[in-house]
């Protein structure tokens, strides 16, 4: 009943958008066919198929000079390997109102995290696997609040994203505390990004979160680099803090006119507590690890790739046992329309 009731409200925005020439319509679609060689739960060992993982459907419109709207739906598996049922489920991933001004543009409704603007345009492979902070929830990748970005001067080379928000994701928020985030960027010479990011989630009681992550990439038309780092503070109540390290470096490289080579390696220099519940990649909850991720991208053009991958995830010795590594070959499509 809830897919039925998504899908009326979407007929009539695809309607007024279609016949309105302000009003832009875009969206993508990624997914994989995936075999689960090894796992570290037994489980799911020699699992395999198709899904998709993500589908978005945006729709953007001007509304005056300084004004502008957004709203972006998306679909996808949510428990991913760990699901129960194997249909998509549709929902509202983000909706918010611009306005634009010089350099400067002030958001309001539920737009994009300051943690991940400039980590996803430089990593580009969000079809094939999320970003570490991403992938490991330490930080929503939208939220629900106001936000302010821009540039501090004129040629660009200071940047700045500033929000305050509910600390929920899309979803509402009813307890007192807030999370304020902000990133800074700076570009001290051409080609080069230093990225800066820190929040403060005030949870209810003592339990607030802590995030400082910093980044760097190096772009030119042949190939992309980046090292990111993050460290995360979360108060618990009536334990010790809990503190996250998390470390990640990837590279990118132009091989031939419509080729890419993809290599990223993460490291969680602490177990990931909630490990086990990332969707598509479970990662065993109680051991240091690493992911391994390498892959091709072919384009058939600019809107269409085909990109095998392969995804390893190595665990060290806890308690004396080291799990079983997590072995992924897929074979990932993206389009764009």
């Amino acid at each position: 009943m809830k897919k039925l009731y998504f899908i009326l409200l979407l007929i009539p925005t695809l309607l007024v958008a279609q016949n309105n020439k302000s009003g832009k319509i875009s969206g993508l679609m990624f997914g994989d066919y995936y075999y689960e060689v090894s796992n570290n739960n037994s489980n799911l060992k020699d699992r395999n198929g198709f899904w998709i993982r993500r589908i978005y459907l945006k729709y953007q419109k001007d509304i005056t000079e300084n004004f502008s709207s957004c709203v972006l739906f998306e679909m996808n598996t949510p428990d991913g390997l760990n699901q129960v049922s194997n249909k998509l489920t549709p929902f509202v991933k983000a909706a918010y109102l611009s306005w634009n001004r010089g350099n400067h543009q002030a958001l309001l409704g539920i737009s994009l995290t300051p943690a991940y603007g400039a980590v996803l345009k430089m990593w580009g492979y969000r079809s094939i696997e999320k970003t570490p902070l991403d992938l490991h929830k330490f930080v929503h990748t939208v939220d629900f609040g106001l936000a302010i970005k821009g540039n501090l001067d004129k040629r660009g080379k200071f940047t700045y994203h500033l929000m305050i928000a509910n600390g929920s994701g899309n979803v509402g928020d009813m307890n007192k505390g807030k999370k304020v985030m902000l990133s800074l960027g700076i570009k001290p010479v051409k080609n080069l990004l230093i990225d800066l990011y820190g929040d403060w989630d005030n949870n209810p009681g003592k339990t607030d979160w802590y995030t400082f992550r910093g980044f760097m990439a190096y772009k030119t038309e042949q190939f992309r680099v980046g090292l990111l780092y993050t460290h995360q503070v979360r108060e618990l109540i009536g334990a010790k803090d809990l503190k996250l390290d998390m470390g990640s470096v990837f590279a990118v490289a132009k091989v031939m006119k419509k080729t890419n080579v993809i290599m990223r390696i993460d490291r969680c220099f602490d177990p990931d507590p909630a490990g086990n519940t990332i969707a598509y990649i479970p990662f065993d909850p109680t051991a240091r690890s690493t992911l391994i991720i390498s892959g091709i991208d072919y384009a058939f053009d600019s809107d269409v790739h085909l990109m095998p991958n392969l995804e390893t995830v190595l665990y060290d010795k806890t308690n004396g046992v080291t799990p079983d590594e997590d072995i992924i070959p897929r074979l990932t499509f993206l389009c764009k329309f």
